[in-house]
């Protein structure tokens, strides 16, 4: 009886059929590459984040993330509640920030009477523009480089007609400066112009000013007044007028004595007293020819004549006194010789000439010279002999005469107003200059940065290379050997199946058949019945 026929069972692939060891670990080599360089990209994309501000409030917050997210920067907290940036981006965000008023230190000004409810009190109202008036100044305040924060403290007294005298306002302000930051006195004033001038009726002695160190910074202003000491202004003209004397001097010397040979110093006694002086003056009459302004003449002619009449006591007058008639050059009439008659003649004459008179107003001027003291060192002239060396020799008097003349040429000076220059010439006591060591190349911060940018793409390269000829590689070679080996003998199946490997090409089919057949000619001859019956159609 023949052997039941026995068929060889060559199974086809299905899609949902799981892949072999060998592909599966191909594939997780591929994922992992590909994470491995999406990761090395983004590591090398990161930028470099720095603090943009530190101790924000919620509210300042809040209106920063806004205003960032509006930009399209990006932007991480840190630990202490700080906000940060990407490092090239930091001024940019901050000048961009500060053009819209952010942020604005947690500070409450006038948006306060913005959402004023209905029905709100006197009080209320007046308490939130108290408010509101208070956060204006003390954000104006805090605008000054020195200033780090700023509160404003108003007593404003409630103003009513009822009363004569009204209390007048007075105003506190706690500063808050920057480690190793003061302010001078023009600023101290300068700020408390700004809060005298912002409230009214409010008087710049009412004004106090306080540091967070408990200084009254107010009352070392008043005392400065009350010395009547020079401003900063003033002090700042005279340090001005004699740096340009010292570099006057010191310009018209340096090409005599040469480079760091010379030194000048230059004390200006200055007068800042401001006066006006006015004067009339009124000089006599010397010339002939001076100005008429008005002549007057008058003449009068009085006659008598002789005897007559009623003999009595009014008629017996003693003759008159013989005189001689006279006669006034340039007069308007004259008196006729008469025998019969004879008289006295009166003549005036007012003349009112133009009086000479001058009017002077003088105005001294403001930070006048009253008087310049000059001193001038000279170093010793060097002199190289035949042997190289170098010798340090004296001025001579007529070498220092010469210069000293430069010297009150430069500075104008006068005798009488008391000018002094001193030039003399002495040997410098320099040292010698130290030499800084240059910092090497590979510790400058440019070299760093480049090194830190160059080494972490290194990096990231030998990652991959790693990858790609240790793992990947040697996968990929046991693959394909795998893929290009010869396939293998058939395996019996538990059902008596013969299962083939897969062929890929027809001469492979051709292959496994014959290997097939070397191996089994039994089942060969039972399949080849079983073709021929036709069971293999």
């Amino acid at each position: 009886m023949d052997a039941p026929a026995q068929s060889l069972a060559i199974p086809v692939q299905r899609p949902f059929q799981l892949l072999s060891p060998q592909r599966v670990g191909f594939m997780l080599t591929i994922a992992t590459t590909i994470a491995v360089l999406v990761a090395g990209y983004l590591w090398s994309q990161t930028p470099d984040y720095r603090v943009l501000y530190g101790n924000l409030s919620d509210r300042d917050g809040g209106a920063v993330i806004a205003a960032l997210q509006q930009m399209n920067i990006p932007y991480r907290f840190v630990e202490g509640g700080a906000l940060s940036v990407p490092a090239g981006q930091v001024h940019e965000v901050r000048l961009r920030l500060a053009g819209q008023g952010l942020p604005k230190g947690g500070l409450t000004g006038f948006e306060l009477m913005e959402n004023q409810k209905f029905g709100t009190s006197q009080f209320a109202e007046q308490l939130n523009y108290q408010r509101g008036l208070e956060g204006e100044l003390a954000r104006s305040i805090q605008t000054l480089s020195a200033v780090q924060s700023a509160r404003v403290h108003l007593a404003l007294s409630k103003q009513s007609g009822f009363m004569r005298e009204q209390s007048k306002p007075s105003a506190s302000v706690m500063l808050g400066l920057y480690p190793g930051r003061v302010l001078d006195a023009t600023q101290v004033s300068a700020v408390v112009h700004l809060v005298s001038n912002s409230v009214p009726d409010l008087q710049i002695k009412n004004v106090s000013i306080v540091d967070q160190n408990g200084n009254l910074l107010s009352a070392e202003r008043s005392e400065n007044a009350s010395r009547q000491t020079l401003d900063a202004t003033q002090i700042k003209y005279r340090h001005d007028l004699e740096q340009g004397y010292i570099s006057r001097i010191e310009a018209i010397l340096t090409p005599l004595t040469g480079q760091q040979n010379v030194r000048a110093q230059v004390t200006a006694d200055l007068d800042f007293t401001q006066s006006e002086h006015a004067e009339e003056i009124y000089k006599p009459n010397q010339t002939a020819d001076a100005a008429v302004r008005s002549k007057q003449t008058s003449e009068s002619n009085v006659g008598t004549t002789a005897a007559g009449g009623v003999p009595g006591a009014l008629s017996n007058q003693p003759p008159a006194q013989p005189t001689a008639p006279i006669t006034a050059p340039g007069a308007m009439s004259s008196v006729a010789g008469n025998s019969a008659a004879t008289g006295n003649v009166r003549k005036d004459a007012t003349i009112n000439y133009e009086v000479d008179k001058t009017i002077r107003h003088t105005r001294q001027e403001l930070g006048r010279v009253k008087r310049l003291a000059v001193a001038v060192v000279v170093n010793h002239r060097s002199r190289t002999d035949s042997a190289g060396k170098v010798t340090q020799v004296p001025l001579s008097d007529a070498d220092i005469a010469k210069l000293t003349n430069l010297v009150k040429e430069v500075m104008g000076y006068s005798k009488e107003r008391g000018d002094t220059v001193s030039v003399i010439n002495s040997a410098f006591n320099m040292r010698e200059r130290e030499k800084i060591p240059e910092i090497p190349l590979w510790k400058q911060p440019d070299t760093v940065d480049i090194a830190k940018t160059v080494g972490k793409n290194l990096l990231i390269a030998a990652v991959l290379l790693f990858v790609v000829f240790r793992v990947l590689r040697p996968l990929l070679k046991t693959y394909s050997a795998a893929a290009l080996a010869p396939p293998a003998l058939a395996q019996e199946l538990p059902s008596g199946q013969t299962q083939l490997p897969q062929p890929n090409s027809y001469e492979q089919h051709v292959d496994q058949a014959k290997q097939i057949a070397r191996a089994d000619p039994k089942a060969v001859a039972n399949v080849v019945k079983d073709w021929v019956a036709g069971n293999g159609k």
